[in-house]
């Protein structure tokens, strides 16, 4: 009866998935977090993992008002794919690296509250990263759980992600730790592909070009043969005439190989 009762109760609660309030506080941590989440969804895309952003990150069973929506939530061991509001006791997992876009105006919250928070759910990692640089140092500010507590991250790495994280003006830069390689943002990821757009047609105008003068070759060589072989058909008619001529001269009596 006591557990029918509380799923019957829990039924009837409800979390909602908006508030009202703006995404962002402005431009650049709008766009901060957007690029941050596009660029770590399509890099844990392969994955059994979800990225989130601005959602409401429920914590406390049958306690709607205990909420908080990160910028950015990186959940592993949960299904792929997006969700309204992300509830732990649902999924399961806790996040497992947060990003909030801090600014002067939500230092207090973001340093003190939220650091508190996702530190007692046993977040991994937590990340702060101002992109007016209005009060964090260097603009990006890392926290890793040692144990219960979290301590400063000293060498830029995200472990759980294996990323390294580079300021670059107003974004947070992603590299994979084992190659370097970038993982390029939205704008970036076009203009690569009009770049290898551009990189095949000029390719395939080479290529092209190549053909042509292959061709160019081809047909001279032809004109060549021909022209050989019209010369090798003029010399064997010479030399018959020769023999004609000949073969007459000897038929009048006269050796042709005394004629100079």
């Amino acid at each position: 009866m006591t557990a029918t009762l509380r799923v019957g109760i829990e039924s009837e609660i409800f979390y909602p998935s908006a508030d009202g309030q703006p995404v962002a506080e402005t431009y650049d941590h709008l766009y901060a977090l957007l690029t941050t989440l596009e660029v770590l969804k399509q890099y844990l895309a392969s994955r059994q993992a979800t990225v989130l952003g601005n959602q409401f990150l429920y914590y406390a069973q049958g306690l709607p008002k205990l909420r908080v929506a990160p910028d950015v939530m990186v959940i592993f061991d949960v299904a792929p794919g997006g969700r309204d509001n992300y509830k732990i006791w649902e999924e399961g997992q806790v996040p497992t690296v947060i990003f909030e876009m801090t600014s002067f105006g939500t230092k207090g919250q973001d340093e003190i509250f939220k650091k508190t928070l996702y530190e007692q759910l046993g977040v991994k990692e937590y990340w702060l990263f101002d992109p007016k640089g209005e009060w964090v140092e260097q603009q990006l500010r890392g926290y890793r759980l040692r144990g219960e507590i979290y301590e400063p991250i000293q060498d830029g790495r995200s472990e759980p992600l294996q990323l390294r994280l580079v300021v670059e003006e107003r974004l947070i830069g992603f590299y994979l730790e084992d190659t370097g390689e970038k993982l390029l943002i939205p704008d970036e990821l076009v203009e690569a592909l009009r770049q290898e757009i551009l990189a095949r047609q000029q390719a395939e105008e080479l290529v092209e070009q190549e053909r042509q003068r292959a061709e160019q070759e081809r047909q001279r060589a032809e004109q060549e043969r021909q022209r050989a072989e019209q010369e090798r058909q003029r010399a064997e008619q010479a030399e018959l005439q020769i023999e004609q001529l000949k073969a007459r001269l000897r038929s009048l009596n006269i050796d042709p190989d005394t004629i100079e």
